[in-house]
């Protein structure tokens, strides 16, 4: 065989290999989470189905983890009752479900204090830069699981599931 076909083959073979080890989006499952329940101070986000914690996870808050997230930058996780709103497949920190901060209340908090609340806070993975998943509260007010763990939740937590951030 000429070192061209050699090539070719080998070329092909490796797509099919590399193809295999890609990280896919895992399916829905058929017993969903009634509700997420996340505490703070425990550094836990329990699963919740018919009033009982099924699945729970260590997680990481944001840099400034104490008290209720009241302005962007400020580094603080949300505390309160949101709604998952959004899910990312293709986000930065792998996959992604989207948290409805702010809500009214936040919104009205921050505007009596002349501040923009923030937006933009999720449950996440790690980054897909790794010097950043040694730290201990990492993010900018998200909360972070491992690769593992977020795909396993992604696959219990649809839109539309309730979240409630505890302190």
């Amino acid at each position: 065989m000429s070192r061209f076909r050699i090539s070719i083959v080998l070329s092909a073979l490796a797509l099919v290999i590399l193809a295999g080890c890609a990280q896919r989006v895992p399916p829905m499952s058929r017993n969903p989470a009634d509700m997420v329940l996340i505490r703070k101070t425990e550094r836990e986000l329990l699963l919740v189905r018919d009033g009982v914690a099924f699945k729970k996870y260590k997680m990481h808050l944001g840099f400034t983890p104490e008290g209720h997230k009241e302005a962007r930058g400020d580094g603080r996780t949300p505390e309160g009752s949101y709604i998952i709103d959004r899910r990312n497949p293709n986000s930065a920190y792998w996959l992604s479900l989207g948290i409805s901060y702010p809500n009214e209340m936040d919104v009205a908090r921050a505007a009596s204090k002349g501040v923009n609340p923030g937006g933009d806070i999720f449950i996440h993975g790690g980054p897909n830069r790794r010097a950043d998943r040694d730290r201990s509260d990492w993010t900018a007010g998200c909360i972070a699981v491992s690769d593992r763990q977020i795909r396993e939740i992604w696959s219990y937590v649809p839109v539309g599931t309730p979240v409630f951030i505890q302190p």
